[in-house]
């Protein structure tokens, strides 16, 4: 289907830029696109491919060999006096969330490789990206260790597969483009560091420009090759504008002025290491070239900046990224040297670029009324909008004359208890081993960690294990006529690795948020502790959700997602007061549980409820609790039970419910890591205790 014009996107600033700036130089890094579903981040990377130049390659290369100068390594070399070259498109190579590590790098055949010898090497998505963009949709949602193998491929230029002793290495050079929804879980700060730029993209609030979006969107479903041809003048302006600035760009001058400037600035904001300077440069020297200068300026810097570093600011997962402009401001003033070029700000894309088409011109450049706002995209033909009226000021709830309003109605109480100070947490672990998400939890058979054992392939031969494939060759080599040295290798002979890792769960919290719990402020110190958990549940990468009971009834305050950072914003808002419905949270906790498993049965639950273990919501509530708790064993649910109660009299009603539950107890204090009470049980263990305690 004809792609969605690159210049008709609208409103979408930053985003084009990024991308704009990674078709000039790749060396960037390439860009993580954050936001909210529905906002064209797929579309505007997709459109993005139209736009790159193309690429000659060796015919039947499968690697994509540039004839100029072909990979030595290439595993369908050598290619000297190849011949005639092939002229393509330039590709774009997506990455789905369900891809194996095969499907990502490529696969040997290893039975080939045993019996014969030769390295007969499948290419994967890697190598079918080479020389063009690798896209990766939800990349929060891919496993750790392919994030891991596509970042280093994009660093090194090169992947490498190995398998046994045999490895096959080939070029895999590729502009990498991931997006993602914040709400459905975070990247891990390492492999955040590992995207050159990002962006932050959402839908637009002003009536005008969505309804502009919302035209040209149905004007382009109507009639996709009429709609493209509209924009044809536009998208070849844009294509010479990117081949002019990748010819400038190796003769850009970053002075010594600019270099200061970009570790000044690194320095100021505390990143880590030096990746975050390297990406400033390239960024700042693309940004240039875009302009049609041969000189990187302080305007150039300050963009950088803005692009490069807001997500390697964050120091846990529940601060938001961003940039202090105004300490950035203040950084690039102080080092501003005297080779500095302190003349007119980079020239926007309507002011004589390379090909005097337009472009996305460097943020922060002055513009007059006439021009787009600051950090928009002047578009070839793409219309501008008025600049917005000054919003008025909000109304005081007092008068004129500043006195209160007698009639004004009273602001609502604020009920919400502050979360204290989180801690490092105790690892809570579900009992047995498990078969689900890698992770950092659990103990699960996964395809990476240390080898256990040794099956029969399931399906594609994942990890050989050589010596249970030799073992099991062995005995049929007289039989099957073996006379040299080889060994005489079949299909059924082969044996795959079993291992053991970890896995991730579904940490589901049900938090008693009751009348009892606000007392002595215990909230506090009780959500202090659920979001240590949170925090501990981020970093190994599970999903949570929240349960919680006051008042009479339980609610849903979170569905089970991957987001923890929407967890912990849900936390600090609960409010407290009421009777206590334990029954009512533990029987709905019990059918988010059914639902989950019908989504994601290899996932396993651990339920952590947060509560004193008393009981006043309903009739009988104490009996409704008991029965609700056994069912919740009786489905095998993994339990914890977080002790709230405190004082010098003390029912010990927490513990009651956790003998119910089949599960183990905690204290506050023993929850800490440092604290040497073991807070979880075998399975026998726990149940043990669990007939012992209703025994007694």
């Amino acid at each position: 289907m004809t792609p969605y014009p690159f210049t008709a996107l609208v409103g979408q600033a930053d985003l084009q830029l990024s991308l704009l700036l990674n078709a000039v130089s790749p060396a960037i890094g390439g860009v993580l696109v954050r936001g909210e579903k529905g906002t064209a981040k797929s579309t505007a990377v997709r459109a993005l491919t139209a736009l790159l130049p193309g690429v000659d390659v060796v015919p039947g290369c499968r690697f994509s060999c540039d004839p100029a100068a072909p990979d030595p390594a290439c595993p369908d070399g050598p290619h000297e006096g190849a011949g005639a070259a092939e002229s393509r498109a330039a590709r774009m190579v997506e990455l789905p969330v369900g891809a194996s590590e095969d499907r990502l790098v490529g696969a040997l055949d290893i039975e080939r490789a045993l019996s014969e010898g030769v390295k007969a090497f499948e290419p994967g998505l890697l190598a079918d990206a080479h020389r063009g963009v690798l896209y990766v949709d939800e990349v929060n949602l891919l496993h750790d260790h392919l994030v891991d193998l596509l970042l280093d491929a994009a660093a090194m230029g090169a992947s490498y597969v190995e398998r046994e002793g045999v490895s096959v290495r080939h070029a895999s050079r590729f502009l990498l483009v991931g997006t993602m929804n914040p709400e459905e879980g975070e990247l891990r700060p390492q492999l955040l560091d590992r995207f050159g730029l990002t962006v932050e993209v959402a839908a637009s609030r002003e009536t005008d420009e969505r309804v502009e979006v919302v035209r040209r969107r149905l004007a382009y479903d109507d009639d996709p090759e009429g709609f493209a041809a509209r924009w044809a003048d536009d998208e070849r302006e844009l294509r010479q504008r990117i081949a002019a600035a990748r010819n400038l760009l190796p003769r850009v001058r970053l002075g010594d002025a600019a270099l200061r400037q970009i570790a000044a600035t690194c320095a100021a904001f505390e990143v880590d290491g030096m990746r975050a300077d390297l990406v400033m440069a390239r960024t700042a020297t693309a940004l240039a070239a875009w302009a049609g200068r041969a000189d990187v300026e302080s305007a150039d810097v300050r963009q950088a900046a803005l692009l490069a570093l807001p997500h390697r600011r964050r120091r846990n997962p529940f601060d938001a990224p961003g940039l202090d402009e105004d300490k950035l401001d203040r950084t690039l003033e102080e080092n501003a040297g005297q080779d500095d070029d302190s003349g007119p700000e980079p020239e926007g894309p309507d002011d004589g670029g390379p090909d005097g088409g337009g472009g996305v011109p460097p943020q922060g450049a002055p513009q007059d009324e006439a021009q787009a706002p600051q950090g928009e995209p002047s578009i070839p033909g793409q219309p501008q909008p008025e600049p917005a009226e000054q919003a008025a000021p909000p109304q005081s709830p007092e008068g004129a004359t500043g006195e209160p309003d007698p009639n004004a109605p009273a602001p609502p109480q604020q009920t919400a208890a502050p979360a204290g100070e989180p801690f490092r947490a105790r690892t809570l672990t579900v009992p047995g081993l498990g078969e689900g998400a890698a992770g950092r939890r659990s103990r699960a058979r996964t395809a990476h960690g240390r080898t256990t054992g040794a099956r029969r392939p399931q399906g594609a031969l994942g990890k050989l294990h050589l010596a249970a494939t030799v073992q099991a060759a062995a005995p049929y080599q007289h039989a099957r006529g073996r006379r040299g040295s080889g060994l005489l290798v079949r299909r059924d002979d082969l044996r795959e690795a079993v291992r053991e890792g970890r896995e991730g769960n579904l940490v589901l919290f049900v938090v008693d948020a009751s009348g009892s719990m606000a007392a002595r402020q215990r909230m506090s110190a009780v959500k202090g502790a659920v979001l240590s958990l949170l925090l501990d549940a981020y970093q190994r990468r599970d999903k949570v959700g929240m349960v919680t009971f006051r008042r009479g009834e339980a609610e849903v305050a979170l569905p089970p997602t991957s987001s923890v950072d929407a967890a912990a914003a849900r936390l600090e808002s609960l409010p407290t007061g009421g009777r206590t419905p334990l029954a009512a949270g533990l029987l709905r906790a019990r059918e988010v549980l059914r639902v989950e498993r019908l989504r994601d049965p290899a996932r396993r639950p651990l339920l952590v409820t947060v509560t004193d273990g008393r009981a006043t919501g309903g009739p009988e509530p104490l009996v409704r609790s008991r029965q609700a708790a056994r069912l919740l064993a009786a489905d095998g649910t993994a339990s914890v039970v977080v002790d709230c109660e405190a004082g010098h009299v003390r029912l010990g009603l927490a513990r009651e419910l956790a003998a119910q539950l089949g599960g183990s107890a905690v204290t506050l204090d023993e929850l800490r890591a440092d604290a040497v009470t073991e807070l979880v049980r075998s399975t026998t263990d726990s149940r043990n205790a669990g007939h012992a305690g209703r025994a007694a």
